[in-house]
């Protein structure tokens, strides 16, 4: 219960910084952090696939409904909660695999960084071109996922190093 507890508060908690404040930021014009997707990286590897691609969605439609986005996120979010447990093991830790919680203590800041730049590079750039809806503007849709990725691994890593123990 404790830990439901936990990922409750951590999902309302996200849902609401991405909502009322980092949406709000945005460097040269279009660069926007989408921190929310920690949520999803956070996840312990014993929580199963249906329950994670639920909570994919329903993240995803919470910042949607907020931000009238039109289901970007959604569709980002859930694809993003499908793939993570196929690069969870990639990264993750090969013994005790039932119960790893994702971070720079189970995976290591090398693998952990890997795995997080990964689904967070493959989140940006699956909601900006479902927002995009063309092939037309594939090179702004890059450049747009790429230089988010960088400000949202940047608040990925500094929220790890803050939690880090060693």
């Amino acid at each position: 219960m404790n830990n439901t507890l936990k990922y409750g508060i951590m999902f309302i908690g996200l849902v609401l910084l991405q909502a009322l404040i980092l949406n709000n930021i945005q460097f040269l014009g279009f660069i926007n952090p989408y921190f929310y997707i920690y949520f999803i990286l956070l996840l312990p590897s014993s929580v199963n696939r249906d329950l994670t691609l639920l909570l994919g969605f329903l993240l995803g439609l919470s910042l949607d409904v907020f931000c009238g986005s039109l289901g970007c996120h959604t569709f980002a979010t859930t694809l993003v909660a499908y793939l993570k447990p196929y690069f969870q093991k990639v990264f993750g830790p090969r013994e005790d695999y039932d119960v790893v919680i994702p971070s720079f203590r189970s995976f290591g800041v090398k693998e952990f960084l890997q795995y997080a730049t990964i689904l967070v590079f493959v989140h940006q750039f699956v909601y900006f071109f479902v927002e995009a809806f063309t092939f037309a503007d594939i090179l702004q849709v890059l450049m747009k996922a790429f230089c988010c990725s960088i400000f949202t691994i940047l608040l990925i890593y500094i929220a790890e190093k803050l939690t880090y123990k060693r």
